[in-house]
């Protein structure tokens, strides 16, 4: 009997020489940062699991998928985020967990430019490698602007140029409804602050401030170039821009608008056709909305590049006339 006492007693005290071994390989296994290489990122599928990820980084050689993992995980369950993470060196097994916990996943930025078509923006869109690629589910622009709850309307100036902050994941189209929301937030705005202008609806003020962003890129200007256009438009004259008539061109516009070309009708010819033309032809930024919501007070009809970057503004004809021979070294 004394015997079989010494035996359970050597067996306890093994079971706890085994679990202090144990314990201490645990703590160790806690404490001892993960073999993460300078500048790794590590990217979690969505719906992927803590599982899996441990077996992409034992892959990588940052960690072992054993039993301190696995015993880390029934202690201390969570629930992981889908997105892309940098590690970053010298990480422990709770911080890596509670990063990819958090969500504080890597952002990346794409940029809308002011003055882009929407074609131009469809092509960097297209270009962009880490957005996943739905907008080509969708077929045409029209089934676009239904999905947008807009159909009826053509997608060209109704997408806010700014620089938008996403993660892998995102989807052109997500871009692009955000743009979309922020463009109709930027236009009521301009819309409810808007001074006296011969303008209809919001819509005309998008038509009118996508020539504005096409006219200029200097933002003292743009006020002022629309001030301009709302006295042609009061006074019944013709806006007479070249922005809508290379527009209208489409792709046989070889970059040299010509005489031709003023006098050759379209939709969009401004120099044919009293009034705006069918729709914008740009994806105007804000400064441009407001510029145009509240254009600036003068006498000036007419402008012409001055050759600086800028325009001169004149009141008659004769000055304008004077403006482009400057301008053109015919003085």
């Amino acid at each position: 009997m004394r015997r079989w006492r010494v035996i359970s007693l050597l067996l306890l005290l093994a079971l706890v020489m085994v679990g202090l071994a144990i314990g201490q390989q645990y703590r160790h296994f806690l404490e001892a940062p993960l073999d993460i290489p300078a500048d790794y990122v590590l990217e979690v599928p969505r719906g992927a699991s803590m599982l899996a990820v441990l077996s992409s980084l034992e892959a990588a050689g940052v960690t072992r998928s054993h039993w301190h993992w696995r015993l880390y995980n029934r202690l201390n369950p969570a629930v992981i985020q889908a997105g892309e993470y940098r590690l970053e060196p010298g990480m422990r097994p709770s911080e890596l967990v509670g990063m990819l916990a958090s969500g504080r996943v890597i952002s990346h930025a794409f940029t809308i430019v002011e003055g882009w078509t929407f074609n131009r923006l469809k092509q960097a869109l297209a270009e962009n490698e880490i957005l996943e690629r739905r907008l080509s589910s969708l077929g045409s622009d029209e089934e676009l602007m239904v999905s947008l709850g807009q159909g009826g309307m053509r997608p060209e100036g109704w997408f806010l140029p700014e620089t938008y902050y996403f993660v892998r994941g995102d989807s052109d189209l997500d871009i692009l409804q955000r743009a979309h929301e922020a463009m109709q937030e930027a236009l009521v705005s301009a819309w409810e602050a808007r001074s006296d202008v011969p303008l209809a609806s919001p819509y005309e003020l998008l038509i009118l401030a996508s020539i504005v962003e096409k006219e200029t890129a200097v933002p003292q200007e743009r006020s002022k170039i629309a001030g301009v256009f709302v006295r042609r438009l009061i006074q019944g004259w013709r806006l007479e821009t070249d922005p809508t008539v290379i527009y209208g061109l489409g792709d046989s516009y070889d970059g040299d608008i010509k005489k031709r070309d003023l006098r050759t009708d379209t939709p969009y010819n401004t120099y044919t056709r009293h009034g705006l033309p069918p729709t914008p032809i740009a994806l105007p930024g804000r400064d441009a909305l407001q510029a145009t919501a509240r254009p600036a007070a003068g006498s000036a009809m007419f402008f012409v590049a001055d050759g600086s970057g800028g325009h001169a503004f004149s009141e008659t004809l004769d000055e304008h006339n004077a403006a482009v021979r400057k301008m053109l070294g015919k003085n």
